[in-house]
């Protein structure tokens, strides 16, 4: 029986997971910066998504 939210719920993993590894703000921030930059570029047309089926499929070919 699920007595809490989700949220609820996924803010106590949060602290819990906090409290053996602290975060660590600076990986944080390069992270987020990170996630910009290829957001930026997938928007911008600089770089293309490719369907993570037709990236299987081409790995297990050249596997082959």
């Amino acid at each position: 029986m699920d007595i809490l939210p989700i949220d609820i719920k996924t803010k106590i993993v949060d602290k819990i997971l906090n409290s053996i590894s602290p975060a660590d703000k600076t990986i944080d921030d390069l992270w987020i910066k990170e996630v910009n930059k290829r957001k930026n570029d997938i928007e911008s047309g600089k770089v293309s998504l490719v369907d993570g089926d037709e990236v299987f499929k081409k790995i297990s070919q050249r596997l082959k």
